[in-house]
């Protein structure tokens, strides 16, 4: 049985470009207290990173929750926004579907779910069109792992 060992939930506001990347950067904070190796945590704040930056822009909003277990930590996404119409097509790296407005401001590259898939052991993107998207990131722990021992 995972018991859990550290919990934290951050909500994030659609379009509010003057506060992204707080939850990410908090998490990582978080992290770091609870004793995390920095390897994972940089990998873990990469995906918060993403995934709230594509709350920002794409979603309206919603909500992150990261879980740290025995054995992992998960990053969970849930938003209320228009979905993802083609998933396969959105995880190449340069696809985006940002505005021109959101290019302007330099976001938009079409990076975010590539880097998440490339720092997550494993990526669940869960998507239905008018309903919303859920991204589970999980990073499991090896026996290496320092905090741990």
């Amino acid at each position: 049985m995972t018991t859990n060992i550290y919990e934290e939930e951050f909500k994030v506001e659609g379009g509010d470009f003057m506060n992204v990347g707080t939850a990410s950067t908090t998490l990582k904070s978080s992290l770091e207290m609870v004793g995390i190796p920095s390897s994972i945590t940089r990998r873990a704040s990469i995906i918060a990173y993403e995934v709230e930056m594509n709350l920002v822009i794409h979603a309206g909003g919603g909500i992150i929750r990261s879980l740290v277990s025995t054995d992992k930590l998960m990053i969970l996404a849930i938003d209320e926004g228009p979905g993802i119409p083609d998933i396969d097509l959105a995880m190449q790296e340069g696809y985006s579907t940002a505005s021109d407005a959101i290019r302007e401001l330099g976001f938009g590259a079409g990076m975010g779910l590539s880097n998440m898939k490339r720092n997550a052991d494993v990526l669940k993107i869960n998507s239905e069109m008018g309903k919303g998207t859920s991204v589970e990131a999980i990073i499991y722990f090896t026996e290496n792992t320092e905090w741990r021992k």
